[in-house]
């Protein structure tokens, strides 16, 4: 199978922040054309942000043409309508009703092209809630998982945009069972995703637990341990490492690797569940051992044992990761400021062919001329349509 499995799927994407882009990304990255319409002149205002979501545009917008138009003018909605008249795929993750307002709503665009199918990537989906304003940060608090991931009393949100990415995964999950149902019916259909549904699947694990036990599970800071070793450990060289050894097979070789014979012929310890009950005991004096080796030794250690961990990195540990560095793990490509990004490339991969980059990051309206004269626009007319500023490019 190729590495560009969506190639020929034309895809016009009117969306900004995280959630929308990320579906539009995934798809640009499987092969799909992929335009990103952009407001005049300065195009999507989530190129121009700071502080936490200064990559936003840069990872979730490669792959992607841009084009820049006024679409409050009529020659612009105009344009815009003849590109979506030619797509197989509109994605939109704007406020419940301002596509609408543009007569750019589902109900108008599957009236002009039936087989179009469009995409929907909001905070809520249909009920109550559903006119509500939604960030990641609304949903993981009101959803549990804020509360999951926190100490007690203290919700934290997760350390990503996990709603924000999720929901555009489900989103391009969704089109692609409408692209094939599709095949068989002739027609188009409106997809939803949604950042609190998102949530809710995210917790369907710990609401089970409930149902199953009647109790309500606290915070996984302050869980209750599951796995008699299942912990983060300082090391010599003053690193921390996670290791667990959840299997009698791997107790053994853990305790005959680390010489903690004592534990190993301990009666009280023979079974899987007496460690967990005896990690009070247990617990410190494995913790003073692994405290005598160095991140590397345990690292390697572990590795050759078979055992589950991993040393505790940050963000920045990745760009030298030799796993991710690996041939087709890391996309490299130019920002506007003539910097090069490296980042993972998509967790996926065909026939052991990873996705590529074909496309590098869009300048605003970049592409804004090539599609207007695939479109049928004259040339006399593309450039009045720049004079006149209902398009943009960055020239």
């Amino acid at each position: 199978m190729s590495a560009t499995p969506l190639s020929g799927l034309r895809v016009v994407e009117f969306t900004h922040m995280v959630m929308g882009p990320a579906c539009g990304m995934l798809l640009a990255d499987m092969g799909a054309d992929v335009v990103k319409v952009e407001p005049a002149p300065d195009g999507d205002n989530t190129r121009r942000l700071v502080g936490t979501g200064t990559g936003f545009f840069s990872v979730f917008n490669r792959n992607k043409q841009s084009l820049s138009v006024d679409m409050k003018n009529p020659e612009g909605l105009a344009l815009v309508k003849k590109l979506i008249a030619q797509a197989d795929v509109v994605i939109e993750n704007f406020r419940p009703g301002a596509m609408e307002k543009l007569g750019l709503g589902y109900a108008a665009l599957s009236a002009e092209n039936p087989r179009l199918i469009y995409c929907s990537c909001k905070g809520f989906l249909p009920g109550p809630y559903d006119h509500r304003t939604a960030l990641d940060e609304v949903v993981q608090m009101m959803g549990g998982l804020a509360y999951m991931t926190g100490l007690e009393g203290k919700p934290l949100r997760a350390g990503s945009s996990v709603n924000d990415i999720m929901g555009g995964m489900f989103g391009a999950i969704a089109i692609l069972a409408a692209v094939r149902e599709r095949e068989n019916t002739g027609r188009g259909q409106h997809v939803q995703s949604a950042l609190f549904e998102n949530t809710a699947l995210l917790m369907a694990q710990h609401m089970a637990q409930i149902t199953m036990t009647g109790k309500e599970p606290p915070p996984m800071s302050t869980r209750q341990p599951t796995w008699p070793i299942y912990d983060i450990f300082d090391t010599a060289d003053d690193e921390q490492i996670f290791i667990g050894v959840v299997t009698d097979t791997q107790w053994q070789s853990f305790c005959t690797e680390y010489q903690l014979a004592e534990l190993q012929s301990d009666p009280t310890l023979a079974t899987q569940a007496q460690r967990t009950q005896g990690r009070e005991r247990t617990i410190p004096v494995i913790a003073a051992t692994m405290k005598r080796f160095t991140k590397a030794e345990l690292s390697a250690a572990c590795d050759r044992l078979g055992l589950p961990f991993a040393p505790i990195a940050r963000p920045a540990d990745l760009f030298d990761d030799p796993h991710l560095n690996a041939p087709g793990g890391m996309l490299d490509y130019a920002l506007a400021d003539g910097k090069r990004l490296r980042i993972p490339a998509l967790p996926m991969a065909f026939d052991n062919e990873r996705l590529k980059l074909h496309r590098p990051l869009p300048k605003t309206g970049e592409h804004g001329a090539a599609i207007a004269r695939l479109l049928g626009y004259a040339e006399a007319d593309i450039k009045a349509l720049f004079q006149r500023g209902i398009l943009s490019s960055p020239d």
